[in-house]
């Protein structure tokens, strides 16, 4: 699980350096999300699609909209699971 919740944070620091002018803000940031960590995911194992990813990130937002600086982790949990 560790590695998964550092590739969401390495991802939401990508995120941010791309979208630096908007201050990170993306309403569509689980689309930018998917397509950045599909690839690093299947290498770790997880073979998801990129609409489970997405469908994954939103529900998570969703069930942890305060997960503050736990959330990957806590995302980290529900992509695991979701490729089991």
């Amino acid at each position: 699980m560790a590695a998964v919740a550092g590739l969401l944070r390495e991802t939401a620091e990508a995120h941010h350096a791309a979208y630096r002018e908007t201050n990170g803000f993306d309403p569509e940031w689980p689309l930018w999300y998917a397509g950045h960590l599909i690839e690093p995911l299947r290498v770790l194992g997880l073979q998801l699609t990129k609409s489970v990813v997405v469908f994954v990130l939103v529900g998570a937002e969703h069930d942890h909209p305060d997960a503050g600086a736990v959330w990957p982790e806590a995302y980290a949990r529900r992509l695991i699971a979701e490729a089991r």
